[in-house]
């Protein structure tokens, strides 16, 4: 095995022997945000020569998310539970050695366009095995997507001694009913999983659908409402 499969096979171990870890689940439609790049892409990528993706808006919906429920951004230590006032966001990458998640620090305080540079960054790097050992320490929370790889539905594992981990997936038109008429829409499933030792299934559900509601409104995330 790599030093860096060791490290990744020694983290999960020590999620699952460790944390009493639930996964809740929910689906997004995803039909406001694909709009919205849409009709904006092109305005976006000419002004800060970087494309418009999915990320930034989950990572926006996920600290207001947070927000609404501290205890998924806390975590254990001894017989403590030490909550944070900040947000420093892993998103899990597919490396050239392996599953790495940098750390986007002080995630709150990035606009749209500074998210998608530094994970467009941390993914080239990541390629390229040139990330820092820095930069893959620490976080509060943590967002992979799956649904690069085609996955539809999966739980996510912990990355200890964070309280959570939100896995996102792939896009795919379903039938659901909407105003009394079943139509097509793109949806997405969402999966939270956390160390119930820390969060209850209230606050888990609570957070799943204040993310829900963000992204299928993404004008909220700019009011903050």
């Amino acid at each position: 095995m790599s030093l860096i499969r060791r490290k990744i096979a020694e983290r999960l171990l020590a999620a699952q022997n460790t944390m009493a870890l639930l996964t809740t689940f929910n689906e997004v439609d995803m039909s406001a945000v694909i709009a919205l790049r849409a009709q904006f892409q092109e305005q976006f990528q000419q002004r800060y020569q970087i494309k418009l993706g999915f990320m930034s808006f989950f990572a926006k919906a996920v600290i207001e998310g947070l927000k609404e429920v501290p205890a998924l951004n806390a975590e254990i230590r001894d017989q403590s539970i030490v909550y944070r006032n900040y947000f420093d966001l892993g998103i899990a990458i597919g490396g050239g050695r392996g599953l790495v998640v940098p750390v986007l620090r002080n995630a709150e305080r990035l606009s749209f366009a500074e998210t998608e540079r530094a994970i467009a960054d941390f993914g080239k790097r990541a390629r390229e095995n040139q990330l820092k050992p820095d930069e893959l320490a620490g976080g509060t929370f943590t967002i992979t997507n799956g649904g690069v790889y085609g996955s539809l539905l999966s739980t996510p594992l912990i990355n200890a001694p964070q309280s959570g981990v939100l896995g996102m997936h792939a896009i795919q038109e379903r039938p659901v009913g909407r105003d009394g008429q079943v139509v097509l829409r793109p949806m997405m499933y969402i999966a939270l999983t956390y160390d119930h030792r820390v969060v209850d299934g209230r606050e888990a559900v609570t957070f799943l659908r204040r993310v829900k509601d963000l992204v299928e409104q993404p004008a909220r995330l700019l009011l903050e409402v």
